[in-house]
């Protein structure tokens, strides 16, 4: 595993409400470890750690990292 993955922010931002964030484990088996729900508007700031090696994002938001922004969802 790269090490340089440590310690990397990504920035979340809700562009409806109900988004859902989840969190994924590293290791053997991969569980989710964290769920968090953003409503329109909301910003959440995620870590890669040790434990954390996924996100899982679910809803219309936007997802900012240092290669770029990343739409995700659908127009409804």
């Amino acid at each position: 595993m790269d090490v340089n993955t440590f310690g990397e922010y990504v920035t979340i931002v809700a562009e409806e409400d109900g988004v859902t964030i989840i969190g994924l484990t590293r290791g053997k088996d991969t569980r989710f470890h964290h769920t968090e729900k953003l409503d329109k508007g909301e910003v959440y700031i995620a870590q890669f750690t040790e434990n954390t090696s996924a996100i899982k994002i679910r809803g219309k938001s936007k997802l900012y990292t240092k290669m770029g922004v990343i739409n995700i969802g659908e127009e409804k």
